[in-house]
């Protein structure tokens, strides 16, 4: 269990001081922001979504060293999928946070699995998948983890 501990800690630190698709998409067609009162996170999530696949995704916000690493893993594991997988890696990662469903395969993204440990964090682990969620499905009003 430690090791895993180590792991999650090393995989946040990483893609906090590194995080990837941190950027403004230029010919974004699909945009969404949200919020996590909670702790002041703030996250743009812009995609470009050609014939039902995500061709790129990027993120642009301030927020905590969970918010930013599980944003930029986000954008890294859905760039190039459909829709309907990206919709489907949502509710898989969503339960793996929440403890809503048991075991599912997320791949990488199980680093993240240790933020149950602490409940107040896992609206900081979910808040970019929200609004990605919100840029898929069209919301006009940002989305917020209350």
């Amino acid at each position: 269990m430690s090791d895993l501990r180590d792991l999650y800690q090393q995989v946040i630190l990483d893609h906090n001081r590194k995080p990837r698709n941190f950027r403004k998409i230029a010919d974004a067609n699909r945009t969404a922001e949200g919020y996590n009162p909670l702790c002041g996170d703030r996250v743009t999530v812009e995609l470009t979504v050609e014939d039902g696949i995500v061709k790129d995704v990027g993120f642009q916000g301030t927020g905590c060293a969970i918010s930013k690493a599980a944003a930029s893993m986000m954008t890294a594991s859905v760039i190039g999928k459909p829709e309907k997988e990206v919709d489907a890696l949502f509710h898989r990662v969503h339960g793996m946070l929440t403890g809503a469903n048991g075991a599912t395969e997320v791949g990488k993204l199980a680093v993240f699995a240790g933020v149950r440990e602490f409940p107040s964090r896992i609206k900081c682990a979910t808040l970019a998948w929200h609004a990605l969620q919100a840029a898929l499905h069209g919301a006009a009003e940002p989305v917020s983890t209350e």
